[in-house]
């Protein structure tokens, strides 16, 4: 069963907003056993939809439309598919009736022409009332083909497609089940965990297939599988992965949507009772900002000093400014220091300390661009060691950052 999804809206073209309902769609139609082949982003006009619309017919037996449901003149989907499927709107007094309630209870400005008018809608649709606003979700069917479309709006749309319009794919095709799980690995490139893992990859299954996805330091391996018999396929897929763990064991972090890095680093300080802190400069803060997102954080995370100028290293975290001068603030010796300082002064079992230069210029070091000294500071001493992450800004710190969270994993396993 494949489905295509086309975005409409002028704002997602020229970048003003980012598309999540694609993202939101795909996820929830996947779970449902309905495979996305295309997506679409189209502008807020009339000759597009329809072309748009004409070439779905070639790929997908269900399109969902999001967009340009709204009540002013740029908002002319509904007109459209009427034009495509030789409709006319019709008033539909139930939803006018919601209409009218939505403006009595929640809205200040009375209500107009224009709002009333969100209630015309398609005569051959099937109408699914928006519980959230007055734009409503409608269903049209045509030589096999659902189309199916939806308000912008994120959460008006997911309200209409989780409570209305998944229920009714469901009980109108009959479709196969895809499972996806996915293992996340750290410090090691997709291509030499291909080579480790190359024997088991080449005795999947046909039916189930791996993908890698690598993301700035870690690599997620995910295993889909697509059949019939859903207890079936989740055993088998589970039975691939007692396979593989043993091959990725030391740079496997667990399963994604179970649990994340950052979230076990939490539940085993806890577990342990152990504390930790943190004394960032190139990070800026980041690594603090991970791990303070995951709630319960402050059980055992005390804090983090981001000595990102020279000079608060010495002023802030007490380094020796003897110590930068003989090695550079981005050397072993000052990331060494940064993290048991941290450690003294917040008083933790655990510190963990990052140096570098993200670039573009070299600052206050004469070491190489991407260049970043991470240290870790634990009861038994002090660890350091030296990552070079490249010549792009934002990628350097997002590799640094995950390099230090897996520094505090594998202290802690």
């Amino acid at each position: 069963m494949k489905a295509e999804l086309i975005t409409i809206g002028d704002e997602i073209l020229i970048g003003q907003i980012v598309n999540t309902n694609s993202v939101f769609l795909s996820k929830a139609l996947n779970k449902i056993g309905i495979e996305i082949v295309q997506i679409t982003s189209i502008s807020d006009d009339q000759i597009a939809i329809l072309e748009a619309l004409d070439s779905t017919k070639k790929r997908a037996q269900i399109v969902l439309i999001t967009g340009g449901l709204g009540p002013t003149k740029d908002d002319i989907t509904k007109h459209t598919l009427c034009e495509y499927f030789e409709d006319s709107l019709v008033m539909n007094q139930d939803i006018l009736q919601h209409i009218e309630e939505i403006f009595a209870k929640y809205v200040t400005t009375p209500i107009n022409d224009q709002n009333r008018q969100q209630a015309l809608l398609p005569s051959k649709a099937r109408i699914f009332k928006n519980e959230h606003g007055t734009a409503s979700g409608m269903w049209f069917e045509q030589n096999g083909q659902v189309v199916v479309a939806l308000p912008g709006v994120p959460f008006e749309m997911k309200a209409l497609m989780t409570q209305s319009v998944l229920p009714a794919l469901q009980n109108h095709f009959e479709r196969p089940y895809i499972l996806h799980k996915t293992a996340l690995t750290y410090g090691l490139g997709e291509s030499a965990i291909a080579e480790r893992i190359e024997g088991w990859e080449n005795n999947l299954p046909t039916h189930i297939k791996l993908a890698y996805l690598p993301n700035l330091g870690k690599v997620r391996l995910r295993l889909s599988g697509k059949g019939l018999d859903e207890k079936q396929l989740e055993t088998e897929i589970e039975e691939e992965f007692k396979i593989l763990i043993p091959l990725i064991q030391d740079i496997f972090f667990g399963y994604e949507d179970e649990t994340s890095l950052e979230e076990r680093i939490q539940a085993q300080c806890i577990a342990k009772q152990l504390t930790l802190s943190a004394a960032e400069s190139c990070t800026g803060g980041e690594i603090a900002a991970v791990l303070t997102k995951i709630p319960g954080a402050s059980q055992y995370f005390k804090g983090s000093a981001v000595t990102y100028h020279t000079q608060s290293k010495i002023d802030l975290l007490g380094v020796p400014e003897a110590l930068i001068t003989e090695f550079s603030v981005v050397s072993q010796e000052v990331a060494e220091s940064m993290a048991l300082q941290a450690q003294k002064k917040f008083n933790t079992n655990l510190a963990i300390a990052t140096t570098g230069n993200a670039g573009p210029s070299k600052g206050d070091s004469d070491a190489e661009i991407g260049t970043v000294w991470i240290a870790l500071a634990s009861p038994s001493g002090v660890y350091s060691e030296k990552f070079l992450f490249g010549k792009h800004r934002e990628r350097v710190v997002q590799k640094a950052v995950h390099k230090a969270l897996e520094l505090i994993f594998k202290q802690l396993f």
